[in-house]
């Protein structure tokens, strides 16, 4: 099973979302439907309508020279490029994402009115949003940042891969657990050109959210654990009003439920009442195949799309990843079929391609 901490796929999201990767941009633009096949349109074809929207707003003249600059760097993702053109002509625009990105400056408890003006052009507003979301996430402002996403569709932004990855983050982060895997099944299925990176994030993120049962004693505890780790965010975000508070007395409302399972569960074993004393009330007992689960294995949590009980080692995909250099080809074969031997094929095929990528650059390096 799962043997990654919160904290560690919080980490490694956290470092990824500094990376500000996109999407692999080819070809022409072309129109997507809200379901189906998402690519990015070409830097060309962008350009283009970033240099018309700054045209329109009477600052192109004046910012040719910036507006030249910006987009003959190359080293910048086109989402950056894009959100800085809105900035040159638009100080509100500026501002806002000042502030968004700024990690001393509060957070935002409201969306800034200019994502809503639907005077304004969806193009601005669609990516101005995603590049505002994208720095809330980075802060783990989960609940503006979904919000302002909520607004838009990813075949409306620039890098769709961005779109999907960064509100899986938030639904992710928000204990939103069917949302999350919706979003993360659109992100690997739909976005073909979606980065490595992007796609192993979401690929654990996933199986994170396989463990978060509440079958047993030790379910329940991880549960409040989560929720306990939220109430610290949005007290980090200096959030600490009735929102909060409803969600301490929530877990403390657990808590205590939670105690008097485990006195009746002492109970039962003393007596050795109920269950024969062998295992507390509500724990696993062992089935039939001594995985303590019924004989019934978890399941891949996307509803049965994919076979295979979806489970994973992330420790182990960890730990493969830092020796993989250093294997010769049969025994990465054979370490390849351990670690994906009880995925789905879905995320069986994402861990693969990762770690196809990293035989490339093992390769080059020599």
């Amino acid at each position: 099973m799962l043997s990654i901490s919160r904290y560690s796929l919080g980490l490694l999201t956290a470092c990824l979302l500094a990376t500000g990767v996109t999407a692999a941009e080819k070809g022409t633009s072309k129109e997507s439907a809200s379901f189906g096949v998402l690519t990015a349109p070409s830097e060309t074809s962008v350009r283009v309508k970033a240099a018309k929207w700054l045209k329109d707003a009477g600052k192109y003249d004046t910012h040719r020279a910036a507006f030249d600059k910006l987009w003959a760097d190359t080293s910048k993702p086109l989402l950056d490029k894009l959100a800085e053109t809105f900035a040159l002509g638009d100080p509100a625009v500026a501002q806002m994402l000042s502030e968004a990105r700024d990690r001393i400056s509060l957070a935002p408890t409201a969306l800034p009115d200019l994502l809503k003006d639907t005077k304004q052009p969806v193009f601005f507003r669609a990516n101005l949003a995603l590049a505002y979301a994208k720095a809330l996430a980075s802060r783990r402002v989960y609940e503006e940042g979904l919000e302002t996403l909520k607004l838009f569709k990813p075949e409306q932004t620039v890098d769709p891969a961005s779109f999907l990855f960064h509100r899986a983050v938030c639904e992710h982060g928000l204990m939103l657990k069917q949302e999350a895997n919706e979003t993360i099944a659109r992100l690997l299925d739909d976005v073909p050109g979606a980065p490595e990176r992007y796609k192993m994030v979401a690929t654990l993120m996933h199986f994170d959210m396989v463990t978060w049962q509440e079958r047993s004693i030790t379910d329940k505890l991880a549960s409040i654990g989560r929720r306990m780790e939220g109430i610290q965010r949005r007290l980090d975000l200096a959030r600490g009003g009735q929102q909060t508070q409803k969600q301490q007395k929530e877990v403390v409302r657990r808590l205590d439920e939670l105690i008097k399972e485990l006195e009746n569960a002492n109970k039962d074993q003393q007596g050795g009442g109920g269950n024969g004393g062998n295992c507390p009330s509500g724990g696993q007992q062992g089935g039939k195949d001594g995985s303590g689960m019924g004989g019934t294995p978890m399941q891949d949590s996307n509803g049965g799309q994919d076979s295979g009980p979806g489970e994973v080692d992330a420790k182990r995909i960890k730990e493969a990843a830092e020796q993989w250099g250093k294997l010769p080809p049969r025994e990465r074969e054979a370490l390849m079929r351990e670690l994906t031997a009880k995925m789905s094929p879905r995320y069986a095929e994402v861990v693969k391609e990762y770690f196809r990528k990293l035989t490339e650059r093992t390769s080059s390096d020599k």
